[in-house]
């Protein structure tokens, strides 16, 4: 294996990550946000507050792109298994 393609897989597998992970992030960052914004306007200051809606928000998010997720996921391991023989030489 050359550097070339460390920095390849590397770059590969980050790439991939940040695609599967970026929904679910997003969400609840946007319910995160929506509940501060309530919390600000409605002067509750409770810190769980947040939790029961990005919890749903991320299993809704994860329900409706699990078949793209796992889709991704897919694809970067038949890569990275179809590439083994290549790496050994």
């Amino acid at each position: 294996m050359t550097p070339e393609s460390v920095m390849t897989l590397g770059r590969q597998a980050m790439e991939v990550t940040l695609m599967i992970s970026a929904p679910m992030l997003l969400t609840s960052l946007l319910v995160g946000l929506l509940v501060s914004i309530f919390q600000a306007a409605t002067q509750i200051n409770e810190a769980t507050l947040t939790f029961i809606p990005k919890l749903l928000g991320v299993f809704l998010v994860l329900i409706i792109s699990g078949p793209w997720v796992l889709s991704i996921i897919l694809d970067y391991m038949r890569l990275m298994f179809s590439g083994i023989p290549a790496m050994v030489q």
